[in-house]
């Protein structure tokens, strides 16, 4: 059963996108007016990993299979068989596996029939068949058994072809000028229109008559496409882009001539990961013959990964809210004007709490819950599915699960840590491995997730070279690593190496507990530990805001405390609190399945256990009596800041209001920025009440970056890549 999309309404509405390219309604077929009808775009589906372009697609062809021909292929997933002959290649494998979706019954129409693929098919396959490997022969034409079954629906049609074929080319003259693979093509091509092909069906070989050299003659076009497959090059690309035009033609017939009237919409044909180089072979074929005046009336839907990828540079783009109702797409001179490029957005809060209230149907996960989870996932589908199962199956009774299963343990880094089951077929999978597997699928994620505690490509680089010493001999780790993140359309930014917030939470909870040594966390700990010395003075890359947040990593507090303290009379109060907003942004090095509350709470409330700290860790030895009380009041702000900005948490209105207390009573105690500490104690509380970011400064937009005012300019000693 296909998994319930949200927020994909401007696809699958009774006016969306594919109603008005299909001319069916996804709900119940009724008839739909073609929004272009003589000349339909290719519809391409843009965005990253897990933004649910597989998703669309396969709900697609879930509510299309049973009104119109409907077929879908993964381009990365099209892999050659155990022993391919010379004649497979991408293309020649889809181009099979395309079709046979294709014929499957729909209502009230007959079986599309493809005739004119078929004697494509079977003329590359037999570019090497040989009188001494009758077995290679019999492989190769039972291997394309399902595409001719198209056009002889007896099993076992090809069974004694291949005798007839070799017999045939034994019987033929030598002729040294001709290529022998257009002679095998030839006597092939031959008994298959004898042994297999009606009377009706045998006119279908005069539509190769186009194929260059073949001078209107369709059996000397289909020699020369085996002859240029075998040659190679763009010989064969050009053979290869006629066999994809030989599916449309067959599909073109299908819905023209005496059939016309009797089908219903247009086939749908849908092509996941089309930037591959097999999609582009599919997709471009059909885009030059539609620029070239040729239609074909098929709804031909893809997905791009690569938003910017070359084979949309001329395409129309539109984001997916804006083609509920209409595409407003118009061919222009160039090919991929052809496309209609839509980007998926991402989920919205109301989406995300939909999704929850599936799962959750009684409402018993916390407030909030949902919100939260928009906050980390940034709406990403498959984030905001999984965290959502996660979240329902967590209160079910009776259900084994790490942790508490009270509503009030549930907090969205609570969420990575449980399993769900997403396959009866399928052990049950921890939520935070699963992402990560689908996020980043076959990647180092031991080397991503070191580098994930990186800032900026500088301190990558360091942590490469500290701790990933020897993982590559081809050059420069992090260089690579930030490669492979670009080709997945995931962003690489100066503030975080890693700067897609899901992608690098999950990371450094993988980082965190992949060891298992609770309580020591040796890999966690000696990946900060060098980016705290590298920070520190004399290191490669000082600056003050990111040891300090480096020491907020590893659980100390006393050193950021203090930092803040002998700065907070400094005339820049903008930058203060830039540097304090940055330094509370780290990773809360929580214990694994801890389920109580959270430890920050207590602290930012001011209800520490008297006396639970030595003097050494709260930095109070030796201060006077005002300073021990600044001391005390920053050391609870940052807490609260450290808790109310962390995404894996939930806000806590107590401790918001207490925040805004502690700015407050700063403002008063500031001898020159208390109007910018006040903005601070009304604007903070009610961007995290709007679940945004902290502004710099304080209810402006938010252009700073760590440590800065809000110019975007690095202040004090900050290093070279933050």
């Amino acid at each position: 059963m296909e998994r319930e999309l949200y927020g994909r309404e401007a696809i699958f509405g009774n006016d969306g996108l594919a109603a008005r390219l299909t001319g069916l309604t996804p709900y119940g077929s009724a008839r739909v007016a073609y929004e272009h009808r003589d000349d339909p775009p290719v519809a391409v589906l843009t965005g990253g990993r897990g933004m649910g372009k597989t998703a669309a697609l396969k709900q697609l062809r879930h509510l299309y299979r049973e009104i119109t021909p409907v077929a879908l292929v993964d381009c990365e997933a099209v892999v050659p068989p155990a022993d391919p002959g010379p004649g497979w290649t991408p293309v020649t494998g889809a181009l099979p596996e395309l079709a046979t979706q294709l014929t499957a019954k729909v209502h009230a129409a007959r079986p599309v029939q493809f005739p004119r693929l078929s004697l494509g098919l079977v003329a590359v396959a037999s570019i090497s068949w040989t009188r001494e490997d009758e077995t290679r022969a019999q492989r190769d034409l039972q291997s394309l058994g399902p595409v001719l079954a198209t056009v002889d629906t007896r099993g076992d049609a090809a069974t004694g072809w291949v005798t007839k074929v070799l017999t045939k080319l034994a019987a033929s003259a030598f002729d040294s000028v001709v290529p022998l693979a257009g002679m095998v093509a030839e006597a092939t091509i031959e008994t298959v229109l004898e042994e297999t092909f009606s009377r009706f069906q045998r006119r279908s070989a005069d539509w190769y008559g186009s194929y260059p050299h073949a001078g209107g003659n369709g059996r000397i076009g289909l020699r020369q496409l085996a002859v240029d497959f075998e040659r190679g090059g763009d010989l064969r690309r050009r053979a290869e882009d006629h066999l994809v035009l030989a599916l449309v033609a067959d599909l073109v017939r299908a819905y023209g001539g005496l059939a016309r009237g009797a089908r219903r919409g247009r086939p749908v044909l849908l092509l996941d990961n089309a930037h591959t180089l097999l999609g582009r072979q599919l997709v471009e074929p059909v885009l030059r013959q539609r620029a070239s005046g040729v239609r074909d009336q098929i709804a031909l839907f893809a997905s791009s990964r690569a938003r910017d990828h070359e084979g949309l540079s001329h395409a129309v783009r539109r984001r997916l809210p804006e083609v509920a109702h209409g595409s407003h797409w118009a061919r222009g001179s160039e090919v991929t004007s052809g496309i209609l490029a839509v980007e998926l957005t991402p989920l919205g809060p109301a989406h995300v709490q939909a999704a929850f209230d599936r799962h959750d149907p009684v409402g018993r996960t916390p407030a909030g819950l949902a919100r939260g989870v928009h906050r980390l996932t940034g709406g990403r589908p498959l984030g905001v599915a999984l965290l959502a199962q996660a979240a329902g199956e967590a209160l079910v009774p009776g259900t084994p699960r790490p942790g508490s299963s009270q509503p009030g343990s549930l907090v969205p880094g609570a969420l990575l840590d449980r399993t769900v089951e997403l396959r009866e077929d399928r052990a049950p999978v921890r939520v935070a491995d699963e992402l990560l597997a689908r996020l980043l699928p076959g990647q180092q994620l031991d080397v991503l997730s070191v580098l994930a505690a990186a800032h900026g490509e500088d301190s990558a680089r360091l942590l490469a070279t500290a701790r990933l010493r020897g993982r590559s001999l081809d050059g420069d780790v992090a260089l690579q690593v930030r490669d492979v993140l670009r080709a997945q359309d995931w962003p690489v930014g100066p503030e975080y190496f890693v700067a897609d917030p899901l992608l690098r939470a999950l990371l450094l909870h993988r980082l965190r507990f992949q060891d298992d040594d609770h309580p020591y966390y040796a890999v966690w700990r000696a990946v900060h530990e060098t980016l705290r010395t590298a920070y520190a003075p004399g290191g490669r890359c000082p600056s003050v805001p990111h040891r300090l947040h480096q020491e907020l990593v590893l659980g100390r507090t006393r050193d950021c405390v203090t930092h803040l303290r002998e700065r907070f009379t400094d005339g820049d109060v903008t930058a203060w609190l830039g540097s304090l907003r940055f330094i509370a942004s780290a990773p809360y090095p929580r214990p694994p399945g801890y389920a109580g509350p959270d430890p920050r709470r207590a602290v930012a409330l001011g209800r520490e256990a008297a006396g639970s700290l030595p003097d050494g860790e709260t930095g109070l030895a030796g201060l006077g009596e005002r300073a021990v009380e600044l001391q005390l009041q920053l050391r609870r702000l940052l807490h609260a800041v450290w808790l109310l900005s962390d995404p894996l948490a939930l806000p806590d209105e107590e401790v918001v209001d207490k925040m805004a207390h502690e700015l407050r009573q700063l403002s008063g105690r500031h001898p020159t920025g208390n109007s910018v500490l006040w903005d601070a104690a009304t604007h903070w509380p009610q961007d995290i009440r709007a679940w945004r970011p902290l502004s710099m400064p304080p209810g402006s937009p938010d252009t700073g970056g760590p440590g800065t005012g809000g110019s975007g300019q690095r202040r004090g000693n900050g290093g070279s890549d933050a």
